[in-house]
């Protein structure tokens, strides 16, 4: 049931919900949890039991039996914001500052509907030894603009390193945001070269990104890497974050914002 409300799309995206504020749209058997009765499923199922129950219902003086075993609980959705992160190689490279200028871009573009859909984004970008959250999730154009003036690039590439940053970001904003659908933009080439432990970078890698997927946390890698020398990492990648991979051959902003927009909307 999960799966199914997560892949039906509201005025943004809609979720299971254990809130009593979501729109009640089927019942399940409520076993020990009694605290949203859908009496309308309850007495639905305890109908075809009236007869058989004649008796104790004329020694008891009741006009309807109804039975722990009857009792239906609700099942509800809601409308839930989305939490988008991008997540940016900022190692030096040939397209560092297209890569960056798209970012950017993109991020600006999905900001500007952000308040009305209650969508946050977010950014971190990883190169030399470390993973920084650039800009914690807001939906603030005015903060963004801050944050995004001046982002630092060059050296090495932190991959892990930015795959756990994104990782626990997205844990403490499930915290304070229980229902939110987060939603992770990968930026790379795939090829980390800078571990956080004594684990080879590659495997560290591969790790993280199996447990962002068991997390259930959605993702999408645009593969960096040039055509003439793409090795499959990105794509290697993407399999361990069980999610797409795509390659922007003219990486500009409205491209990788109608990419994301795209994901938001299946």
């Amino acid at each position: 049931m999960d799966r199914l409300t997560r892949k039906v799309r509201g005025r943004r995206s809609r979720t299971h919900t254990e809130r009593k504020s979501g729109r009640y749209v089927q019942a399940r058997p409520a076993g020990d949890r009694t605290d949203d009765i859908a009496f309308d499923a309850t007495l639905r199922a305890a109908a075809p039991y009236q007869l058989e129950r004649e008796s104790l219902r004329d020694e008891n003086g009741l006009a309807y039996s109804i039975r722990r075993e009857d009792l239906q609980r609700k099942v509800r959705v809601r409308k839930a914001a989305n939490l988008i992160l991008f997540v940016v190689d900022a190692s030096w490279s040939m397209a560092v500052a297209e890569r960056m200028n798209a970012t950017k871009g993109a991020i600006m573009s999905l900001l500007t509907d952000a308040y009305q859909h209650r969508d946050r984004v977010g950014l971190v970008v990883f190169q030399k030894d470390r993973a920084q959250l650039v800009l914690p999730p807001t939906n603030s154009v005015t903060l963004a603009k801050k944050a995004l003036a001046d982002i630092p690039v060059g050296g090495k590439t932190p991959l892990s390193a930015g795959l756990y940053l994104s990782l626990q970001v997205f844990q403490r904003e499930k915290l304070s945001h229980p229902d939110v659908m987060p939603l992770m933009i990968l930026l790379t080439d795939g090829a980390g070269n800078v571990s956080m432990t004594d684990i080879p970078p590659q495997e560290e890698s591969k790790r993280i990104a199996e447990q962002i997927a068991e997390a259930e946390i959605r993702s999408v890698t645009i593969n960096m890497e040039h055509a003439a020398f793409d090795q499959g990492l990105a794509q290697q990648l993407a399999n361990w974050l069980d999610g797409p991979c795509y390659t922007l051959a003219e990486l500009h902003a409205e491209a990788l914002y109608n990419a994301v927009k795209a994901e938001l909307e299946q």
